[in-house]
């Protein structure tokens, strides 16, 4: 039985290819290493992701499928365009990066940990302090209501964690989200594995290695620079059209 490639600390640049990746567990590559900004740069870049939980090395995938959302094929449920037609969040980015990731870290109802350990909220912080990861803020009477964060680059934005404490407050910041990206030129967002919640948004399963045909495609484009900021012009469409992009 094959087992997942040990990285090399003294190389942080070093990765076996994506298609070396396990079955069982899906997606299962590499083991060890470290989460230093050019480590995790050099995976994002051949569309490898660390997961894994307190207690355990650190575990880099690369599934197959992949779930991806290339913009605008975003799907807006009609409760949600309603929403979104209220206002009732005021939407912002890298607005409070350390605020979002550490909402993000919160075990969720029912479960009794996390995937987000103190490491990887300072490995993804400090990509923030560098330009290369990103929040979005969804704020209510001046509190967090929902956000989410991931990593930039190129033309990808790579999303790794939601979270929401009012209703629709997630979904409405990743809405906002996905229009701003849209609106810089962005070609795809990487969801990376499947959930029902992110499918009923438009994402879809797409292959291995189709996904990093793409990524070779639009990693190397200019992207937007940072700290990003959100067009007022913007947040102005997805309230008017409820989150909808217009018909091509």
């Amino acid at each position: 039985m094959r087992e997942p490639a040990w990285l090399d600390p003294r190389d942080p640049a070093w990765f076996p290819p994506p298609e070396q990746a396990l079955r069982d567990p899906d997606g299962l590559l590499a083991v060890g290493g470290d989460l230093g900004p050019e480590r995790l740069l050099a995976a994002y870049r051949r569309g490898i992701f660390p997961w894994y939980s307190e207690g355990q090395p650190i575990l880099w995938w690369s599934p197959d499928p992949r779930l991806v959302l290339f913009p605008r094929e975003l799907h807006v449920s009609r409760s949600l365009r309603k929403t979104l037609r209220r206002r009732p969040f005021a939407i912002t980015l890298d607005a409070a990066f350390e605020d979002v990731i550490r909402a993000c870290a919160q075990p969720r109802r029912g479960e009794s940990g996390t995937w987000i350990t103190e490491e990887m909220r300072h490995a993804y912080t400090r990509l923030h302090r560098l330009g290369w990861a990103h929040s979005v803020e969804a704020w209510q009477d001046g509190r967090l209501a929902g956000g989410l964060y991931g990593v930039a680059m190129g033309r990808v934005f790579f999303g790794e964690s939601m979270f929401s404490r009012v209703s629709d407050a997630s979904k409405a910041a990743f809405v906002h989200l996905v229009h701003q990206l849209a609106a810089w030129g962005y070609a795809l967002i990487d969801c990376q594995v499947e959930t029902a919640h992110l499918r009923r948004l438009g994402a879809a399963p797409v292959p291995r290695e189709r996904f990093l045909a793409l990524l070779d495609e639009h990693i190397r484009d200019p992207a937007a620079a940072g700290p990003w900021q959100l067009d007022p012009a913007v947040a102005a469409a997805v309230a008017e059209s409820g989150g909808r992009f217009p018909a091509a």
